[in-house]
């Protein structure tokens, strides 16, 4: 009965479903030139509060490198995660989850600032093989754990799940860039958050890894920038198009995770087994007066590339914004206002 239940229940970032950030190749033009977005302040989103928890104690991350990952695509990723409680220049990543932290649970405690990176496992056999299924990511979480590779946390764990290139899972790339959800008792042995991102450089980068790599499929009755071959529109701020993509796709499924472990916490709508979360709200929106394809006002560096958030070792990164309970708008520290 859980299993057949179960993929009504998994929470999807249904990114290619998003009109401004990721693009199926079938979409039609209207979505490409009239994606809307809440970059303006607005009282018609109806985000409530369900009673659940939040993640309000220091968050210790887990990571699974499934896969073939490489040594500097590993760094790119680590030195995000670092950046959540590292100093980094204004606007930071730590500056951007100060949105975040302004949820709270029924306790009125805020969500945490302090994400630790506590433990790493490297699944280069491929445990369960080059075809995963969403159910999958709890098994490879189990395998790791079984091996002794990484603790079990069920006090204040958050596992990630990352799938190298040549690893293809159920409905990336057709209608999800990453998910997250919570481990079920019977297949990892407690319950625990987690969040799945898929590396998308070779597979599906105009749908994942937007606004680096040009839709399959505008609708705009234009050819793209010729920047790369045609292939990108911006530059990716630490040269590769899929980890630059997965790092803003994290951020979406971080935030999430934090404001909405248990799928009764923060979003919108009335369907907890299709909820409308705080980052959801946001696809697409970047920067200040992002809307219609447009990702907003960002920064670049001196080469050229594009971001709105500094990391610790002098990082940069994209990563789009997120609901601003207060101001009741997409919001992030870059804005202009």
């Amino acid at each position: 009965m859980i299993l057949q239940k179960l993929p009504y229940y998994f929470l999807l970032l249904s990114l290619s479903y998003a009109p401004s950030l990721a693009f199926s190749f079938s979409q039609s033009k209207e979505l490409f030139n009239q994606a809307k977005n809440y970059e303006g302040s607005s009282d018609l989103v109806n985000l409530e509060y369900h009673m659940g928890p939040v993640l309000a104690s220091p968050i210790n991350v887990y990571i699974i490198w499934y896969g073939d990952w490489g040594l500097s695509q590993q760094s790119t990723i680590r030195d995000f995660l670092y950046s959540f409680s590292s100093p980094a220049p204004y606007p930071s990543v730590a500056d951007w989850w100060r949105t975040v932290r302004l949820y709270t649970d029924q306790t009125g405690s805020n969500i945490t600032g302090n994400i630790v990176l506590s433990g790493e496992f490297y699944d280069t056999r491929y445990s369960h093989g080059a075809y995963l299924s969403r159910l999958d990511m709890q098994s490879i979480i189990r395998t790791a754990v079984n091996k002794r590779a990484m603790a079990l946390n069920p006090h204040n764990g958050l596992y990630l799940v990352l799938t190298s290139h040549d690893v293809q899972v159920q409905d990336f790339c057709r209608a999800v860039c990453g998910f997250h959800y919570f481990t079920f008792p019977n297949i990892v042995g407690v319950t625990v958050p987690y969040a799945w991102v898929g590396y998308s450089g070779a597979q599906c980068p105009g749908m994942c890894a937007y606004p680096f790599a040009w839709p399959g499929y505008s609708g705009s009755g234009s050819s793209p920038p010729r920047n790369n071959e045609g292939h990108n529109i911006m530059r990716a701020p630490n040269g590769d198009v899929g980890v630059d993509g997965m790092i803003s796709v994290l951020a979406h499924e971080l935030a999430e995770v934090s404001s909405n472990p248990l799928v009764n916490a923060w979003y919108a709508g009335d369907d907890p087994t299709a909820p409308t979360e705080i980052a959801d709200l946001c696809l697409g929106v970047y920067g200040s007066g992002a809307g219609g394809g447009y990702v907003g006002k960002v920064d670049k560096d001196t080469w050229g590339n594009a971001y709105n958030v500094n990391g610790v070792r002098g990082r940069k990164f994209m990563v789009q914004w997120v609901w601003d309970p207060v101001k009741k708008r997409c919001y992030g520290p870059n804005a202009i206002d």
